[in-house]
């Protein structure tokens, strides 16, 4: 893939070289919140998504998108994204997971790493290029695109390759939308079963929501506990892909320069940065640290209302940047394969998903 971005090893422009891109991005939020107030079906952070990738192919728009707005659409995406995952941890509490019970933890955790393994070694069995396979993995199992934009972070893995899975991860999870709830009786779930079911096996939290509504107050409870719960691996993850990324991988596909084709940090090497991403990143010890702030009870219910609004924002914002890196035409090269991923994937966290809840129910 060619980027259009400057290489992670140059020096970051400065503000003023970034306001461009940060002011689009602001007012792709705005208009995010536009479509989510004309449809309320459709999460804030989709719409952002979608927005960002629509703004990178318009005629006269991608021009700018592509050109001065590049830098600042780059830091939304890097940076807020950061800033927005560590106040996604003021949204759990220890309480909340304890409170779950040991089996549907235990059920949360097998579906984890069941659908993280089984669609990375897919992905990698189809041969997609970059860190993708890893990065829909993450999103799929995890927390949708911002998942992927945390592991994508302590990758180093390439914009192009995040913004490739956070475009396939988020349509997949769009579908569950208006799937999902389709399925709830003839599956024979009730509501709280249907609830834990969404939980397991959707995306991205706005993504959960939107589905689960649809049975009720029970299954929404339900949903929100058990995807949090999810939300709760995320650090472990990325801690893991932090530690991976700095050690020196071999594998059967080389780069001329060494680094291993698909291996995490790779994009690293390639960039020729020779400095070692921290194994815990410092936004993941701020995620942990909310977490905990949050268990103490000693946070005001408008300081967490607060926080959530600006998580929005900021997510959107990430994500809005994101959106704008998808280049269709590089997708469409591989867009068999990484097409066959996501379905793939997206049958199987359904499919174990709903094991699991007949199994703890």
């Amino acid at each position: 893939m060619t980027l259009r971005t400057h290489p992670r090893a140059a020096a970051r422009p400065p503000l003023r070289g970034d306001a461009p891109g940060l002011l689009l991005a602001c007012l792709g939020v705005a208009a995010a919140l536009g479509v989510h107030q004309l449809v309320p079906a459709i999460p804030k952070l989709t719409a952002a998504v979608l927005l960002g990738t629509a703004a990178a192919h318009l005629p006269g728009l991608r021009t700018v998108v592509r050109g001065v707005a590049r830098p600042g659409l780059s830091t939304a995406g890097r940076r807020l994204m950061r800033l927005g995952i560590v106040l996604l941890g003021l949204a759990l509490s220890a309480d909340d997971v304890l409170g779950l019970g040991w089996a549907t933890v235990a059920m949360v955790l097998a579906v984890v790493t069941l659908t993280f393994t089984g669609t990375w070694w897919l992905g990698r069995r189809l041969g997609l290029p970059g860190d993708q396979s890893l990065l829909v993995a993450t999103g799929y199992s995890i927390c949708g695109a911002s998942a992927v934009g945390a592991v994508g972070q302590a990758a180093g893995s390439e914009e192009e390759d995040i913004a490739a899975s956070v475009a396939l991860v988020t349509l997949c999870g769009t579908l569950a939308i208006a799937v999902l709830p389709l399925l709830h009786h003839p599956l024979g779930l009730d509501d709280a079963g249907f609830g834990r079911w969404v939980g397991a096996g959707v995306h991205d939290v706005g993504q959960v929501v939107a589905t689960a509504q649809s049975g009720g107050p029970v299954a929404l409870r339900e949903a929100v506990l058990v995807k949090l719960m999810r939300v709760v691996l995320l650090a472990p993850l990325v801690a893991g892909v932090g530690l991976a990324a700095r050690r020196p991988r071999r594998a059967p596909g080389t780069a001329k320069d060494g680094a291993a084709v698909g291996a995490p940090g790779a994009a690293r090497a390639r960039s020729g940065s020779g400095a070692r991403p921290p194994v815990v990143p410092l936004f993941v010890a701020g995620f942990l640290l909310m977490i905990a702030l949050r268990s103490t009870g000693a946070v005001p219910a408008g300081a967490l209302t607060l926080a959530q609004d600006a998580r929005e924002l900021l997510l959107a914002a990430a994500l809005f940047g994101l959106g704008s890196a998808v280049h269709l035409p590089t997708m469409m090269r591989t867009g068999g394969r990484i097409a066959a991923l996501g379905l793939a994937s997206w049958v199987m966290i359904a499919g174990v998903s709903y094991a699991g809840v007949l199994l703890t129910s």
